[in-house]
């Protein structure tokens, strides 16, 4: 039995979809369609457009992921020191504006700096949002809505990929796919902007700042973990239909593999959110990675169209599982006052590991191939599960609050 089960009560549940967060959930889901609409064809971009090699690729392309982790921390200080929709407000307008960028970057140097400057503000919104989604749910279903909250990444995940190479092969300009994730960006925003938040009184902390002001200490393990976690998907996202397109010959595929990786993802999050329920936070997040180990291994294991898409629905389960559980022991380690910290230190963990990855297999992949490159990324994998089952698990159950 895991230890952090709660003790189920009698009491009649509070009301978990309230307006609230349905806004939350739809600004969310338009701030990653805008993202997951570019994300597997920048490279691509890059390449043909500015004929850039792998490993250019690799640095331009990390380049966003760096800034995002930089803002990451602060932005979760803001969000727990200053009222929290003016943060958000100003997040998501900047987020939305940048994409207009873009357009207008007409050089590979152009294109690496407004990239890399559109990472801060998508760093901030993450957190952001995800806080404000915490604010608006009742304590009683929070596991359970923080669990819900993550679908609407998933099913941006699920259409955005296919909807942009759909409209690359039709159209083949990438001036059309910079509006369109501009006008959904807007769309968030309005949302966003018709967004009530309960009161409440922001405390201003009169200490020195520390290190724990801005990550969330108590979970330095989980967030080595997640680094873990998060490099492999770095490599995964970032080189899939370059590989798919090189090395598989499937240069229609791609756009499947990211929805059979969405549909895996939500049917495991409405699966597992039973066990956030009921607090099975540690038994969640172990499935999760040993299904996501099996995932990455078939993928490079199996270099064929079976395992390419085998190897999708696994990983996409076993994300599902992991994420939002261990989300949710960050927020079960973090004071009421520290929600926004305990956000942005799961983000910050996810964005070093994507950011590593994406160097990283780059260079492996220009210096050998990018079976190489995905090797490396099942092997990372590998070791972060070991990592969690082995120590992780005890770590939470002693440093988890209440």
């Amino acid at each position: 039995m895991d230890n952090s089960q709660n003790i189920a009560t009698t009491q009649p549940k509070e009301k978990l979809w309230n307006i609230g967060y349905w806004k939350v959930m739809i600004a969310n889901f338009s701030l990653f369609f805008a993202f997951y609409l570019l994300t597997p064809l920048l490279p691509l971009y890059l390449s043909e457009n500015f004929h850039a090699t792998s490993d250019i690729i690799g640095l331009v392309l990390s380049g966003y992921t760096v800034t995002a982790l930089i803002s990451r921390p602060f932005s979760g200080f803001l969000v727990d020191s200053h009222p929290r929709k003016k943060v958000l407000l100003w997040c998501f307008f900047f987020f939305f504006i940048f994409f207009g960028g873009y357009l207008a970057a007409g050089s590979l140097v152009l294109f690496a700096l407004v990239r890399t400057l559109h990472g801060l503000p998508f760093g901030a919104l993450a957190v952001a949002n995800s806080t404000v989604a915490i604010d608006v749910l009742p304590s009683s279903r929070r596991n359970e809505g923080i669990g819900y909250y993550g679908l609407s990444n998933n099913l941006a995940m699920a259409f955005a990929p296919t909807v942009g190479l759909f409209l690359y092969r039709f159209t083949h300009s990438f001036d059309i796919l910079f509006i369109i994730a501009f006008v959904v960006a807007g769309i968030g925003f309005f949302v966003d902007s018709t967004l009530k938040l309960p009161k409440r009184e922001i405390i201003k902390n009169k200490t020195k700042l520390s290190l724990d002001r801005f990550f969330l200490t108590r979970g330095w393990l989980l967030a080595v973990n997640m680094t873990f976690f998060g490099f492999c998907y770095g490599v995964l996202s970032n080189y899939l239909a370059l590989y798919a397109k090189e090395k598989m010959n499937i240069g229609s595929g791609t756009g499947i593999f990211f929805t059979l990786l969405s549909v895996g993802l939500i049917l495991s999050r409405l699966q597992g959110n039973k066990g956030l329920r009921e607090g099975r936070l540690t038994q969640n997040a172990c499935e999760g990675v040993i299904i996501s180990s099996i995932g990455y291994t078939l993928f490079v294991a199996m270099p064929n169209s079976v395992g390419f898409y085998l190897s999708a629905l696994f990983i996409g389960l076993g994300n599902g599982h992991m994420y939002p559980a261990f989300q949710n022991m960050f927020i079960s380690m973090a004071k009421h006052n520290e929600r926004g910290t305990a956000n942005s230190t799961i983000l910050v963990a996810w964005d070093t590991g994507i950011g590593i990855g994406v160097i990283v297999g780059g260079f492996v992949s220009h210096l050998l191939d990018y079976t190489a490159a995905f090797w490396v990324s099942a092997i990372g994998q590998i070791l972060g599960a070991t990592l969690f089952i082995a120590f992780g698990r005890k770590f939470f159950n002693k440093r988890r609050l209440a």
